[in-house]
C-alpha cells in the first residue's frame, strides 16, 4: 500500500473517532498518541480547550524514561502513570480517544489475552483505577 494511502486512511480513522468523542470537565478525553519512538497521553477538557494532565515516555515523571519506547511494555507503564496523574487531579472517569491507532487484542496459545499497544495502555489505566 502506498504511504499516501496509509496516511489518508489513518486521517479518516482519526476524524471518525473524534466525531464521536468529546471531553467535559467531569469526564475529560484521554487522548493517546503513538509515534515511532514515544507515547503521549493527555487528559483534555474540550469545552474549555485545556489540558488537565499529561504523561509521556519523555517526561521525567516516568522512573525509567530513558528506557521507555513505543512498545507494549512501555504502554503498560505509561497507562499506569497516566491513571495516577489523572487520579491525583481528581479525574475518575474518562472518554478514551485512541486517535488513528487501532485498538486490538487476541488470545494467545495459552488462552491468555495478548494486547496491542493501545489496548495494553487502556487496560493498565483501567487496572490503576480509571473508568472508561
Amino acid at each position: 500500500m502506498r504511504p499516501e494511502k496509509k496516511q489518508q486512511l489513518a486521517q479518516r480513522r482519526h476524524w471518525r473517532v473524534r466525531k464521536k468523542v468529546h471531553g467535559t470537565p467531569e469526564r475529560p478525553r484521554m487522548s493517546v498518541c503513538f509515534t515511532n519512538q514515544h507515547i503521549y497521553v493527555q487528559f483534555i477538557d474540550d469545552e474549555a480547550g485545556r489540558t488537565l494532565a499529561a504523561v509521556s515516555t519523555r517526561s521525567k515523571a516516568a522512573a525509567a524514561h530513558g528506557r521507555l519506547a513505543a512498545n507494549v511494555a512501555s504502554a503498560r507503564v505509561i497507562g499506569k502513570l497516566a491513571a495516577e496523574a489523572a487520579l491525583a487531579r481528581g479525574i475518575k472517569q474518562v472518554v478514551f480517544d485512541r486517535g488513528s491507532a487501532r485498538y486490538h487484542w487476541s488470545v494467545g496459545k495459552d488462552g491468555q489475552p495478548v494486547y496491542g499497544k493501545v489496548a495494553a495502555l487502556a487496560q493498565a489505566a483501567r487496572e490503576a483505577g480509571l473508568q472508561f
